[in-house]
């Protein structure tokens, strides 16, 4: 496993989120410190993953592998990144980029958030809002909303989706379905890697919705997140190896 290894995430305004990539990272390299790890971003947040290949290729490396820190994979997944990774690929003669499959519904990742989900106080009768981006691409949306089905049998509790954008239902709607099942207090589950201006405003909505409501934290800097990452590397470098 030598080549180097290049998360990237999509970016925020919101400093709290590149920061809890960059936690994410050197969690990445605390359990592997053989693999050399290089936090980047689509856009907004600095280091952009083009600039993080471009200076890899300098410094003399042929390979690489990029991780999607997404956990769905939609037009980031399927467009933007490609289109980034073939830019550098253009201009760096003999460069093997490599990208792996994103993050994406993991049953490991489902574990963290119902983690988080527990530790802010979930309990017996409530009702689980999972709270994610939202996306024009209905397979992306559709991929939450078996998450939320998964859960309502294992938790069972009634549990919903909800989106911050891009699709239905959003927050208010999904607290409205839950009332109507009969659920008295509302909790809503974190279906995102880091804090940010998204996750802020489901919580707001939530609130607004319902004053009771408590909102779980986002999947963050666990160690397992970090593992996922390490194996959707680990699947690139060993499927083909570099």
């Amino acid at each position: 496993m030598t080549a180097p290894l290049v998360p990237v995430a999509h970016g925020s305004r919101d400093p709290r989120s590149a920061a809890t990539v960059r936690g994410l990272a050197e969690r990445v390299r605390e359990l592997a410190p053989q693999v050399e790890a290089y936090e980047s971003f689509l856009d907004l947040s600095e280091p952009r993953v083009t600039d993080v290949l471009r200076q890899l290729y300098t410094q003399g490396h042929r390979s690489a592998v990029v991780v999607p820190l997404l956990l769905g994979s939609a037009f980031h997944a399927r467009v933007d990144l490609p289109a980034l990774v073939a830019e550098v690929r253009a201009q760096c003669p003999g460069f093997d980029v490599r990208v792996s499959e994103v993050l994406g519904v993991d049953p490991v990742l489902e574990r963290v958030a119902l983690d988080r989900l527990a530790g802010a106080g979930l309990g017996p009768g409530d009702g689980v809002v999972v709270s994610a981006v939202g996306s024009s691409n209905a397979g992306a949306n559709a991929a939450v909303a078996d998450l939320a089905a998964r859960w309502e049998v294992e938790l069972g509790l009634p549990v919903t989706e909800a989106f911050a954008s891009a699709a239905q239902p959003d927050v208010p709607a999904a607290v409205g379905r839950l009332r109507a099942r009969g659920v008295r207090r509302v909790a809503v589950a974190s279906w995102f890697l880091a804090p940010g201006l998204l996750p802020d405003r489901i919580a707001d909505l939530a609130r607004e919705a319902d004053r009771g409501v408590f909102v779980a934290e986002p999947l963050g800097t666990d160690p397992r997140v970090a593992a996922a990452v390490l194996h959707r590397y680990a699947d690139v470098v060993t499927r083909i190896p570099l």
